[in-house]
């Protein structure tokens, strides 16, 4: 089963185990201006390391990604999948969490990794096509000694 077709139903099985009244083909989207809380959710773990990822797997989901959060665990994320490679450009409007990014091979290496200004329209794009981004806040890849070439496991990477 294609990778895409795995965090598809992913997506769906969360979504199932949510009830009836929250399953849905798509993920939740949030109001405008509001965070989006509700999404399916996967974790990953690089090397010792567990995190809890939300997952933007739809336009609209991605388009609103981190925006107006105000605070987010450690251990958290959001994993931005798309349905194919390409240069990722991330910005961070309405966003006010420094975030780094981490651009994802399908295989789950770390291709490059980001730091982000809240705030701000500065493109931070991966250095080749990717279909998988991770943002972390600030500093999380850093203080674990997490670089380019690190390979992250989960679902989403699994063939």
């Amino acid at each position: 089963m294609s990778t895409l077709r795995r965090l598809g139903a992913l997506c769906l099985l969360v979504n199932a185990l949510a009830g009836p009244a929250q399953a849905r083909t798509e993920a939740p989207t949030a109001p405008q201006g509001q965070p989006q809380m509700n999404l399916p959710r996967t974790e990953m773990h690089i090397g010792m390391y567990r995190i809890d990822a939300q997952v933007a797997h739809t336009y609209d989901t991605r388009q609103t990604g981190l925006m107006f959060r105000q605070s987010m665990p450690s251990q958290e994320g959001m994993l931005f999948v798309f349905s194919q490679p390409g240069v990722q450009c991330f910005w961070m409007r309405n966003t006010v969490l420094p975030l780094t990014a981490a651009f994802v091979a399908d295989d789950g290496t770390i291709v490059n990794l980001e730091d982000m200004k809240p705030m701000t329209e500065t493109s931070h794009c991966s250095a080749r096509p990717v279909r998988f981004v991770l943002e972390m806040n600030q500093g999380w890849f850093a203080q674990r000694g997490i670089k380019a070439g690190t390979k992250i496991l989960g679902e989403a990477f699994r063939p």
